[in-house]
């Protein structure tokens, strides 16, 4: 089993921020981000984590975002670690892989989610009143139903804690109606395109969040983009509606997490051997299927 890395510590540049799963540097004019093997689970760091955990999200991203050009710009400069900065070189062993050499752009303060079938906090609010983020749906609708069109459902971007859905009109409030337009026809674009190209490979993207920043005023794709942490992928062939479906994520964690008396609040259970590589073969698994 792989090395996790669970914290890195590049000493020639100033740290930014450390994430659930992604530690941030300066370098000037860029940004530096590596990802970690950590894991969340309820908005919670485990104490370990997935072995090539950041391999695989960096992977998988570097994949879309290419996939993506054609609709928008995003914000690698560099991946490969030979076209970093010399001062970086020398970390070669930690960031090859696992890291991306961004521009600095302004983040916006809204998480564009887009739903193509419902499940997760758009069932709940689809069983209360019928509406997911202001939107209303048809009747009859099951858990993991496919919707007739895609829905955007946007959320707030929370430091702490759960993110919060909000309506469009909301998103206007935020970021402008322009951008708030823009935001929404480009996250639908983006999940149709990445649907039809996960279809053919027998995966379902049931929904999925994106980040957006301005950069010389520009808006462009930043984060990560369709990964098993911030998509549900599910089998084309083991679908069934009606129920929650097997998911190529961390679902294995939770399910495991939810057996225990844990009241989802800091420090978090150690997870044994067994779910670590449960959790670890899912994730190689989807990035094998995504990018072959």
């Amino acid at each position: 089993m792989s090395e996790i890395v669970l914290k890195t510590e590049i000493k020639d540049i100033p740290f930014l921020k450390r994430g659930k799963v992604r530690d941030i540097y300066d370098m000037g004019e860029n940004l530096l981000i590596v990802a970690t093997d950590r894991i969340s689970a309820f908005d919670v760091v485990l104490p370990n984590g997935i072995p090539d955990k950041g391999k695989i999200l960096t992977q998988i991203s570097i994949y879309w975002f290419d996939k993506m050009r054609d609709l928008i710009p995003n914000h690698i400069i560099a991946t490969d670690v030979k076209e970093y900065p010399k001062t970086l070189h020398k970390y070669a062993g930690i960031l090859e892989g696992r890291s991306m050499l961004v521009k600095k752009a302004k983040p916006l303060a809204v998480e564009c989610v887009v739903r193509g079938y419902l499940s997760g906090s758009g069932w709940k609010s689809y069983q209360k009143d019928k509406t997911v983020c202001g939107i209303k749906l048809p009747d009859g609708l099951l858990e993991s139903s496919k919707l007739e069109e895609p829905i955007y459902t946007p959320s707030t971007k929370e430091e702490e804690g759960h993110d919060i859905n909000i309506t469009f009109e909301q998103t206007e409030d935020i970021v402008g109606k322009e951008i708030a337009g823009k935001l929404k026809n480009i996250s639908l674009a983006i999940y149709k395109k990445a649907r039809d190209i996960a279809e053919k490979k027998g995966i379902i993207i049931a929904d999925t969040k994106f980040e957006f920043g301005l950069y010389n005023s520009t808006l462009i794709l930043i984060d990560e983009l369709l990964t098993p942490d911030s998509s549900r992928f599910w089998s084309i062939k083991d679908y069934s509606p009606g129920k929650s479906q097997d998911s190529y994520d961390k679902q294995i964690v939770r399910d495991y997490l939810l057996t225990l008396d844990w009241n989802k609040t800091y420090p978090g259970p150690v997870l044994p051997q067994d779910i670590v590589q449960k959790a670890a073969q899912r994730y190689k698994e989807i990035l094998q299927i995504i990018t072959s």
